[in-house]
Formats: C-alpha cells, sequence, structure tokens
C-alpha cells in the first residue's frame, strides 16, 4: 500500500510539473522502492504548491491533489480565527452599545403621554410582510450564528457529539428558510420601498443624533435611522442571497475559490444585518414607547405620531382632512 501510494504521488507531481506548477523530478531514481534524493517533506512541499494528479473524470479540479488555495479560508474561520475573533466581537459590542444606551438614558417615552386618539399606519399587508420577514431572519440568525460561533463556544460546554448534531439541525433548518428569505425581502423591499427615499430632513435628524440625547427632531414616515435600516437590510441581503445560492449549488454555480469568497461575503454581510438587526428589534419593542402598536394593530397612538413622525402626521391629516390615515 506503501508502495502505491508514493507511486501515485511521483505521477502526480511529475503531471503537476509537465503543467509547469511545480518543479520536475529529477530523471535519475535511486535503488528500488526509494524516491532518489526527494524526501517526502519535497513531494508533500511540491504537492502543496499546486502538483495534480491525473483524474479519472473531467473535472479539472478532481487531478487536485491538496487545495492550497483553502488554507487561507481555513485559517481566518477557525475556532480562534479573525472572523469568528471580529465577528463575536461585533455582536458584542451592539449588545454593550443597547444596554448602556438603555441606561443612560431609559426608555424613550411619548411626549405629552397617550392621547387615546389613534392614527392609521400600517396595512394588514404591510404587517404580515414585515412579520414573515422577521420570524425568517431570527431563525436563519439564530442558525448561522450557531454555525459560525458553534465552534469556538459550545464544543467546550455541550461536547462535540452534541454540537454535531445540533449543527446538522442548523444547517437544515438554514438551507429550507433560505429560500423563503429571498422571496420575503423582494416582498419587504417593494412594500416598504415607498417612503425610504433620501430628504432634506435626514440630514437634520443625523445632525441631531434622531434626539435620543434630548430634544425634539421632526421627521417624515420614516426618519434618517429607520431609512438606514432599509437600505442596510436591503443590500445585506442581496449579498446574503446571491453568496446562499451560490453555497446551495456549488457543483453549478461555483468553484472552489468562489465558493470560499461566498461562504466569507455570506458571512460579513449576515454580521452586519444581525447587528443592524438587534438595534431595530430594541427601538421597534422595549426601547421606544409604542412603537411596537403599529405592527400589531397597524394603528399609534398620535402623540407618538407627533413626536416621532410629525412631518408625517401633518401631511396626513392635510391629506385625509383632519383624519390622519398613514396606510397605503
Amino acid at each position: 500500500m506503501l508502495l502505491v501510494t508514493m507511486m501515485f504521488l511521483v505521477v502526480a507531481v511529475e503531471h503537476g510539473a509537465a503543467q509547469g506548477t511545480v518543479p520536475p523530478f529529477p530523471s535519475q531514481s535511486g535503488p528500488e522502492n526509494t524516491l532518489g534524493d526527494q524526501s517526502d517533506s519535497d513531494i508533500w512541499r511540491a504537492i502543496r504548491q499546486g502538483g495534480g494528479g491525473l483524474p479519472g473524470s473531467s473535472e479539472v479540479t478532481d487531478g487536485v491533489l491538496i487545495n492550497a488555495d483553502g488554507v487561507w479560508w481555513s485559517q481566518l474561520r477557525r475556532p480562534a480565527g479573525p472572523l469568528v475573533r471580529f465577528g463575536s466581537i461585533g455582536i458584542a459590542t451592539v449588545l454593550a452599545a443597547i444596554m448602556v444606551f438603555f441606561v443612560a438614558r431609559g426608555r424613550l417615552r411619548i411626549d405629552g403621554g397617550r392621547s387615546g386618539r389613534r392614527v392609521a399606519r400600517f396595512s394588514l399587508a404591510q404587517r404580515v410582510v414585515h412579520w414573515v420577514m422577521a420570524v425568517v431572519f431570527l431563525l436563519l440568525g439564530f442558525t448561522g450564528l450557531l454555525l459560525l460561533f458553534g465552534r469556538a463556544f459550545l464544543i467546550p460546554i455541550v461536547g462535540k457529539t452534541a454540537f454535531s448534531i445540533i449543527a446538522t439541525a442548523s444547517m437544515q433548518a438554514h438551507n429550507l428558510f433560505g429560500p423563503i428569505f429571498i422571496v420575503s425581502l423582494v416582498a419587504l423591499f417593494i412594500t416598504f420601498l415607498r417612503g425610504n427615499s433620501p430628504s432634506f430632513s435626514d440630514l437634520k435628524w443625523v445632525v441631531r443624533g434622531g434626539g435620543m440625547f434630548g430634544g425634539h427632531v421632526s421627521s417624515g414616515r420614516y426618519n434618517a435611522g429607520e431609512k438606514a435600516w432599509f437600505w442596510t437590510a436591503t443590500i445585506a441581503g442581496i449579498a446574503l442571497s446571491v453568496s446562499g445560492l451560490v453555497l446551495s449549488f456549488p457543483d453549478v454555480l461555483g468553484t472552489h475559490d468562489l465558493l470560499h469568497r461566498a461562504e466569507l461575503l455570506h458571512a460579513i454581510a449576515a454580521l452586519v444585518f444581525v447587528g443592524f438587526g438587534i438595534g431595530h428589534i430594541y427601538l421597534g419593542t422595549i426601547g421606544t414607547e409604542g412603537a411596537i402598536d403599529g405592527m400589531i394593530s397597524g394603528d399609534v397612538d398620535e402623540n407618538w405620531a407627533r413626536t416621532h413622525h410629525d412631518l408625517w402626521l401633518d401631511d396626513m391629516k392635510a391629506t385625509k382632512g383632519g383624519a390622519a390615515d398613514g396606510r397605503d
């Protein structure tokens, strides 16, 4: 068996030499069953530099004994590698910033309290699209984070056997909900595009920090922060969708090099999406009084609208003759 293996390696490297990828072996050989003046380390070094064999199929990559180009990706995503390290730092920073803001500023209250008068804001169709995307986002985000950080953080806790079961289930769920995410992303973009175009009032909103540290800042249907989330979700979502398709059909769409870059793009886009998503969830629930009402019943308190979207409220009242109705 050892002889057969070594003969195959010699043929493989000689083939690579013929292609100009590695130095050819000398034509002279030593005694029988030896490699002449080439040591085992020389053989493996040549193979690692790109030496190939004679594949039994028509696929060019099948003749590559060691895919040296994948070394950088393996090092990048290892449990202690840069992707896991900086990704975990990024998520932890977002969570820490939210906690600090909550302690320092508290919940963003409605100026003057609730008035009891309701203003229509979101239609049933808008709410359905939003919540479908929210559920898919949570499932994909949770399973994706398990796959990315699991080896570093879960294996020491639950062990390799339990983690392998968790990782397998997460991958299956991730692949199942991936296509639903693409459809939901398109529906979300079409449904909420109106009102998310940049405006001059957005600049004033940004300069004054959105009024989060005191003072009133006027805003239209969506403020600059909400618009930033919309466009970030759209761009990151497109990156996730395209890279996810490449990873789902590697034999059709991708070479090894392309797959590595698609996986890197997928991970970075996912971290951006999740980071912004955490902030959106906080501000849309416990962070802002009355914000969640619009996505549950479709209506918001008039004082809430006056506090956060006064330009939109005035426009709705002028358009509807005093009866504000902001649903499309």
